[in-house]
This record gives C-alpha cells, sequence and structure tokens, in this order.
C-alpha cells in the first residue's frame, strides 16, 4: 500500500506524461491520416514517376524501424544544422512513419474498390476531385476501418519509443517514478493501465464508426 500511496502522490506526473501523449497521438494521427489520403489521392491520376515516388517512399518508412527514424530526426539532422525540440522531432516522425502506413491501408481498399462506380459517376459528369471526395474516399475509408484501427494503436504504442529522445509521455513518466523511487512494478502498471484505457477508447470509437458507415451503405467494395 506504501507503493501505491508514493504512486498517489506523483500522479501530476502521469498526468502531465498522459496529456503529452494524447497531444502527440492525436496529433500525429490526424495529420499521418490526412497524408495517406493526399497520396491516395494522387495515385489517382496514374502518373508513374509521381507514383514510383510515392510507393519508394512507403517502402523506405516500411523498412525502417520507428525509433531510427525518430533518431534520424532529433540526432542526426542536428549534423545539417537543422534542430528540433524532442517534441517537434517525435511529432513529424509520428507523421511521416504513419502516414506512409494510412495510405497503405486506403491503397489496399482502393483495389478492391468496384469501377463501376466510377464509371457511373463519370457518365454523370462527376470530376476527377468530386469522384473521389464523394463515392471512393467514404468507401474506401469505412471498409478499412478496422485495419485504421490497428494502425491507430499501432501509433499510440510508438509514441512511448519518444521517452528515449526525452519526450516526457507515459513512458517517461512511469521511468523516473521508478528510477527515484524504485518502485518498477507499481509505475508501469499504471503506464499499462492508461494505454490500455486509451486503446479501448479507440476500439470503441472505431466500432461506433464502422456502425456509422454500414447505416449509410458505405461498404461497396
Amino acid at each position: 500500500m506504501e507503493q501505491w500511496a508514493v504512486i498517489w502522490s506523483v500522479r501530476d506526473s502521469f498526468i502531465s506524461g498522459l496529456l503529452t501523449t494524447l497531444e502527440l497521438f492525436i496529433t500525429s494521427a490526424i495529420a499521418a491520416l490526412i497524408i495517406g489520403v493526399v497520396l491516395c489521392y494522387l495515385t489517382e491520376y496514374q502518373k508513374k514517376n509521381l507514383n514510383k515516388l510515392i510507393i519508394g517512399f512507403v517502402s523506405l518508412m516500411r523498412a525502417i524501424p520507428f525509433l531510427i527514424l525518430a533518431y534520424l530526426l532529433y540526432y542526426g539532422l542536428p549534423e545539417i544544422g537543422i534542430s528540433m525540440e524532442p517534441w517537434t522531432a517525435g511529432l513529424i516522425a509520428l507523421i511521416i512513419y504513419h502516414g506512409a502506413y494510412f495510405f497503405e491501408i486506403l491503397r489496399s481498399q482502393r483495389r478492391l474498390f468496384s469501377n463501376g462506380y466510377i464509371e457511373a459517376s463519370t457518365a454523370q459528369g462527376f470530376s476527377r476531385y468530386k469522384i473521389f471526395r464523394r463515392i471512393i474516399l467514404p468507401n474506401i475509408f469505412s471498409s478499412s476501418l478496422p485495419l485504421m484501427g490497428n494502425q491507430l494503436i499501432i501509433c499510440l504504442k510508438d509514441t512511448a519509443f519518444l521517452s528515449i529522445i526525452t519526450v516526457q509521455d507515459i513512458t517517461a513518466a512511469a521511468n523516473s517514478v521508478q528510477a527515484t523511487y524504485f518502485i518498477p512494478f507499481n509505475a508501469f502498471i499504471v503506464a499499462i493501465a492508461l494505454y490500455w484505457a486509451i486503446s479501448i477508447l479507440l476500439e470503441l470509437l472505431i466500432k461506433y464508426l464502422s456502425s456509422w458507415g454500414a447505416k449509410r451503405g458505405m461498404n461497396h467494395v
């Protein structure tokens, strides 16, 4: 009980870490999703060189461990005169890395999307942008929600790596408490509980969005 009393006494540290984690996660997830959508839209133009560039970017992100990318941005770029705060470097790493994966998810669903809807929309005089925004994107987004949910949870867990570059997130808070008070079990149990709670909320959100999309017929793949 004394150990849990210590945890309670340093709750502000965990709350601060939680807020930092949520800020990083929400900001990076939204920005990464936007990148994924934009890249998916650009591939609609079927420009060979552009598509090769996009695929090359995605292939590179899939080959690089996330922590290496974070190291590169925070420790490597200063050698060429580009310095960033830990929070900024971590955020950019999350956006770039998971933007590539969100694109891959959307692209996989785009391949399954029936061209009949596109042909019908073209016959009605829809522009390429309008077809993508009103026909393609809602449907492939809805069908990819389970995969999106998994990727969001991975993105959440990747924020824990940023404690290594001194970002004061949940993991950093737990590590600081265990190092100061020598209670690693309790400190990391609290960290696990916080990550788990966020993951459960994400799962509930994805289920709600999937149900909402299904009711509106956004599942034509």
